[in-house]
């Protein structure tokens, strides 16, 4: 599941079997709002807090002043702010949004986390066939990014276990690619920590609950790990709720296993919990949800993540469960998950 700017302009939210369309961004004529007081960002290095905490990027709606206070909350939530998006945004150096969010990020005092996708989650079908002109394009955006901005954090691939199960042969090109494209972003900016993205829940096999399949930990995925020996960190989206019906029922090694396939440095970077009433069965609520956002660092702890992203800001208009995920309810007000988060 991501928050998908495509164009800078629609907001998709795809990923566990989902497409919908949301509301509209920049690209509209309406210009980007200018950053509040500046502030410094964190810097990694010594100076750098143990757990990068963060939000993505989900305002309220693209109006100004609802993008403007976006980012004044975002800090008060934690450290980063996170894009992800079609790839081919890296290029556009007019208005795209991974350009804008570099510039805004840092004036709030946030640290931007850019994250490129190349194929819809839902159904693995690639954006664009990885032919040797698309690699190219794909291979240049990216360095020419990397040499402007410097990104601290750049992603290249989202929830790529599903590409393996929908379209393998396309996920082996990627793997061949993402090596390529790794050390022309190194070669811009060694400083930048260049990853992909996993889907937990499907890597450790469970496809069962709200997946509509089973859990079978023979099914764990974890293999794949090795085919990327060339991340600066190990990334993954998680949704617990999806498989158990309360933050009670999640193994205590839920997040600590991550310890026995990887000694890399970990990320989350989407995290999420509904607080909403459907699907039957699975009814959630907002303590709930608070609850999971508490026991959520409890659980990661062990593993000791670099950083932890909650997937919305604001409740987004897309299927349950996901709908009811966000932090803050649509009228402004924080959910008792915020404070959680937040503390």
């Amino acid at each position: 599941m991501a928050v998908f700017l495509i164009g800078a302009v629609g907001a998709v939210v795809v990923g566990a079997g989902l497409v919908v369309g949301g509301c509209a961004g920049w690209g509209t004529g309406t210009p980007a709002p200018a950053p509040g007081p500046a502030a410094p960002a964190p810097q990694l290095g010594p100076g750098t807090p143990s757990l990068l905490k963060g939000i993505s990027l989900s305002p309220r709606s693209f109006e100004p002043a609802d993008f403007a206070d976006f980012f004044v909350k975002a800090g008060e939530a934690g450290q980063v702010v996170t894009w992800a998006g079609d790839w081919n945004e890296l290029g556009n150096v007019v208005s795209g949004a991974p350009r804008v969010l570099m510039e805004l990020a840092p004036g709030y005092g946030l640290l931007p986390v850019i994250q490129a996708q190349f194929f819809s989650q839902s159904t693995g079908r690639l954006l664009r066939p990885l032919s040797r002109e698309t690699r190219k394009n794909y291979n240049g955006y990216a360095a020419a990014f990397a040499r402007e901005f410097k990104p601290p954090y750049l992603g290249l691939g989202i929830e790529v276990n599903i590409l393996h199960e929908k379209a393998p042969a396309d996920f082996g090109a990627f793997v061949e690619f993402f090596g390529e494209v790794y050390d022309a972003v190194k070669a811009e900016s060694p400083e930048t920590k260049v990853f992909t993205v996993f889907q937990l829940e499907r890597m450790k096999g469970l496809g069962g609950g709200l997946f509509g399949g089973t859990n079978d930990p023979a099914a764990a995925q974890w293999a794949l790990l090795d085919r990327f020996p060339k991340l600066d960190l190990v990334a993954f989206t998680t949704y617990p709720g999806l498989i158990y019906k309360s933050p009670a029922d999640i193994p205590a090694d839920y997040y600590s296993d991550i310890r026995g396939h990887t000694h890399k440095p970990v990320a989350f970077t989407e995290v999420g919990w509904s607080s909403g009433t459907e699907p039957a069965g699975w009814e959630s609520s907002e303590a709930e949800q608070a609850e999971f956002a508490r026991r959520f660092f409890e659980l990661a702890a062990p593993c000791g993540p670099e950083m932890a992203v909650w997937s919305f800001m604001y409740d987004v208009r897309t299927v349950v469960p996901f709908n009811s995920m966000g932090l803050r309810r649509t009228n402004g007000t924080p959910r008792p998950a915020w404070d959680e988060w937040a503390k």
